[in-house]
């Protein structure tokens, strides 16, 4: 079977049981961009805002914060995130609530990793092809790096399109203008002037309920 759609994502195991944990990586890691591990439910929650995960694999049962809890929490920081519960038997009713929650899929334990690894397999591709929803109607489309506003395509120059991408990287937190103004202006001319007037030329190109400044900080695209 073909991964080479794995390659791009990355990967949050939330697991406090360290030999499960520790084969999944073994087993499956090599395959994504970044396979990290957390051993707990706030050690998940920490590690989900730095890593900025594509999709997240977390246990139910667990000290501190139990998975659920911690999955209302990334919900409430990224709703697209994509959430797997590993669960055993005994967990059922638990099972229940992760639908609320807005788990996409669950494992019971012991499972064989190559079958976690082809659900992710089909997991990455609807990834790539779901478009991201954000404020005011829009959606930008990953695989084919277009912004779309109600359905209706809203052309971006490519630095605005690197911009987007940017944004949405690091979606749980407020991007650092210097970090912007490193990424889009390469020989190094990027300054606060430019930034101000490239942010306001995109903001009549879209809408000024799209990207939010926060003032001696830098820039965060808005969810619904």
């Amino acid at each position: 079977m073909n991964y080479n759609s794995l390659k791009d994502l990355k990967v949050l195991l939330v697991e406090d049981e360290e030999k499960l944990a520790s084969l999944l990586k073994s087993s499956i890691g090599d395959y994504f961009y970044s396979f990290s591990i957390a051993n707990d439910g706030k050690d998940g929650l920490d590690k989900f805002t730095k890593v900025l995960p594509d999709i997240v694999i977390s246990d139910i049962m667990m000290p501190k914060l139990d998975g659920l809890q911690m999955a209302q929490k990334i919900k409430k920081i990224n709703p697209n995130v994509p959430i797997i519960i590993l669960s055993a038997f005994s967990e059922k009713e638990k099972l229940l609530n992760a639908i609320d929650v807005g788990v996409v899929k669950y494992f019971i334990k012991p499972f064989d990793p190559d079958e976690l690894l082809e659900y992710l397999n089909i997991l990455s591709k609807k990834i790539q092809s779901e478009p991201l929803i954000f404020n005011d109607g829009f959606t930008f489309n990953k695989t084919k790096r277009s912004l779309y506003k109600e359905d209706k395509y809203v052309p971006l120059t490519k630095r605005e399109v690197i911009f987007m991408e940017l944004l949405i990287d690091n979606i749980s937190t407020i991007t650092d203008s210097e970090l912007i103004k490193e990424t889009l202006w390469k020989d190094g001319k990027g300054t606060d002037v430019t930034l101000r007037s490239f942010i306001k030329r995109l903001r009549i190109k879209t809408s000024k309920d799209l990207i939010n400044n926060i003032k001696g900080e830098g820039y965060q695209i808005v969810l619904p």
